[in-house]
């Protein structure tokens, strides 16, 4: 197993996303590796959370990153929210990433999960993804 690819998969991730015409279009360049401290955007995109285990084969190593990517916003009910989430997805399954160690042979959409947040101001979805990577 190797975690050495995190990273890599973390930097791949952010650039899709942050290259992507349809969720600039709803979040702006409101994509982060966390959310910012102080006031933040009305809608951002946060990378999250993210659990790895061992895919290794008898060809080399390998691991199996779930990642989560949370679409938040202040907008009242979940329809923009969910146009962002949408696009997230669209971007995440539907293309390929660049990694600067290892490839990725497969990504998927998981699951997903929205809910009020902050008292019900404000609107959350976390999209969980599952990617294998093979270290080079």
């Amino acid at each position: 197993m190797s975690y050495g690819m995190s990273a890599a998969l973390q930097g791949a991730v952010w650039s899709a996303l942050s290259a992507d015409a349809t969720l600039a279009g709803l979040v702006g360049d409101a994509i982060f590796d966390a959310a910012p401290a102080g006031a933040v955007p009305a809608t951002y995109v946060a990378l999250g959370p993210e659990r790895v285990r061992d895919g290794s084969t008898v060809d080399g190593g390998g691991a199996v990153h779930d990642f989560t990517v949370s679409v938040v916003t202040e907008a009242a009910g979940f329809q923009a929210a969910k146009a962002a989430a949408a696009a997230v997805s669209d971007v995440l399954t539907g293309g390929t990433l660049s990694l600067s160690r290892g490839r990725v042979v497969g990504l998927w959409f998981l699951r997903a999960r929205a809910e009020r947040a902050e008292s019900g101001a404000l609107r959350r979805i976390d999209l969980t993804f599952r990617a294998r990577l093979e270290d080079d």
